[in-house]
């Protein structure tokens, strides 16, 4: 952590902490309840964090005139779809940097002492850990870490476990369903499975699923130590924790397996910091570490799947015939692919640039085996 500096009566300072990777603020000033939107976006884009002193919840009606703003900027389709897609994440970028020039302060104990404020310490412990003292944050920072609180508590509905997920803060939550079910259905190698590895396992939702359909023993990995708590978590919430073994940080676990599930990040873009690990994988690192060492984990007649959407194709971040070739040097053949349509939200959002794209992905289960 990294210290800010500001003026109020006398000179404060308070410890530094962004989960985002947002960088230390070098300008901060006071602003309360008579600091209108234009000014604050404008002090923002120049660079000058607001340390917020007046009512919570106008606190939040300015960030979201400072977000009007800021979308009014917001670029449209442009080229190719990797050039779009590129275009737009560095305006996603720019928009978390206005808007995380707004600042809070949580005291001791995480306590936000702002006028209609909630009671956030719960969240915080949940986030942050215990509290070590006064620490400055982004208020768009906090709003995240409140609804991780509330995702956490009322869980995700998973069809395919006719049950629910509970993803804790910082864990890529199961809300498409569509990938799981692709694990849920496809048959397994052989009756009487033994052994299973689940990579990057998350929220533990696709060991359950495996622990569900009878593996005696699946042992799931992730190289986040927050991914793993909240596997953990999940896996003693659904009753299956004794045939789900979690460990890490290594992607693979020793011994072998007759089955080897790998659901990497889709996209092969570096990620902006660690809440970005389940959606980026910068040049397809994780991807390519499954597959290289997947022929020396897998038993006789054993098979990988790899859970992958079509996306970074689709945006020309990816090849088709480069990931074929990956699997063929890794000493691999496909034994079969199943495919499915994405069903959230997103593919109906015609406001989207990407629409086009994210309405024809396909996301695939390949059954990969030892050529």
């Amino acid at each position: 952590m990294s210290t800010i500096h500001w003026v109020e009566a006398q000179p404060r300072s308070a410890r530094w902490h962004s989960e985002s990777g947002l960088p230390l603020p070098r300008r901060v000033v006071v602003a309360d309840d008579r600091m209108r939107a234009a000014v604050a976006y404008r002090l923002a884009c120049e660079g000058t964090a607001l340390l917020w002193r007046g009512d919570f919840q106008n606190a939040r009606q300015l960030l979201r005139a400072m977000d009007r703003r800021v979308r009014g900027a917001a670029p449209g389709a442009a080229g190719t779809p990797a050039e779009t897609f590129h275009l737009y994440r560095r305006f996603r970028a720019h928009r978390a940097r206005v808007l995380g020039k707004v600042l809070v302060l949580l005291e001791e104990h995480h306590r936000l002492a702002l006028r209609r404020a909630p009671d956030v310490s719960r969240a915080c412990v949940e986030a942050y850990g215990p509290s070590d003292g006064p620490v400055a944050v982004a208020l768009t920072e906090l709003l995240g870490v409140i609804s991780a609180r509330e995702w956490r508590e009322n869980g995700v509905h998973v069809p395919a476990l006719d049950a629910r997920i509970h993803p804790h803060y910082g864990v890529f939550a199961p809300t498409r369903s569509e990938y799981v079910d692709l694990v849920a259905r496809t048959p397994l190698p052989g009756p009487g499975m033994r052994t299973a590895f689940d990579l990057g396992t998350g929220t533990g939702v696709l060991a359950a699923v495996l622990a569900r359909r009878g593996v005696r023993q699946v042992v799931a990995t992730d190289v986040s130590t927050r991914a793993r708590a909240c596997a953990r978590d999940n896996v003693e919430r659904l009753g299956v924790a004794s045939a789900v073994r979690v460990t890490g940080p290594e992607l693979y676990p020793d011994g072998r397996a007759g089955l080897v599930v790998c659901n990497p990040p889709w996209i092969p873009a570096r990620p902006a910091s660690g809440l970005d690990l389940g959606v980026y994988d910068a040049g397809g690192g994780m991807l390519r570490g499954f597959l290289d060492g997947l022929a020396g984990r897998l038993e006789p007649g054993g098979e990988g799947w790899l859970v992958l959407s079509d996306l970074a194709e689709r945006l020309g971040l990816r090849d088709r015939g480069a990931l074929l070739n990956a699997i063929d040097t890794a000493g691999l053949r496909v034994i079969d692919r199943l495919d499915t349509r994405p069903r959230h939200a997103r593919v109906r959002d015609t406001s989207d640039p990407l629409h086009a794209v994210r309405a024809a992905e396909v996301t695939s289960l390949w059954r990969l085996a030892v050529a």
